[in-house]
């Protein structure tokens, strides 16, 4: 199956990133981004985590509608992650850049020593 390649399908993380960064300056009783940050690193890695599970419990039980809902709550918290963590997303992105058009082992090799 072919990735549908459109310029606002690319842009949609950077636009989600944007409106994570000002929802972190809203108070924390009028925003669920402001929140969670306002909670620290460590909860918001253990929602990502959460996320992640329900993402994977959705892949196994072939549930398509889950999988592509749970997928939207993962790359969200992925991202208030990277802003509770001072990581900009495009660092991200650049190493994906890096490592494209290796094979994942020959990469995975790279990294062992």
């Amino acid at each position: 199956m072919a990735v549908e390649k459109t310029p606002a399908a690319a842009e949609i993380l950077d636009r989600l990133a944007d409106t994570i960064a000002q929802r972190a300056e809203d108070a924390p009783e009028n925003s669920w981004t402001a929140r969670l940050l306002g909670k620290g690193i460590n909860v918001c890695a253990r929602k990502l985590g959460e996320e992640a599970i329900e993402t994977v419990i959705a892949a196994c039980e072939k549930d398509k509608q889950a999988l592509v809902s749970e997928s939207a709550d993962l790359l969200y918290h992925w991202l208030v992650l990277l802003k509770a963590s001072n990581v900009n997303p495009h660092d991200v992105y650049e190493e994906l850049r890096r490592r494209e058009g290796r094979s994942g082992i020959e990469e995975k090799a790279s990294r062992s020593g």
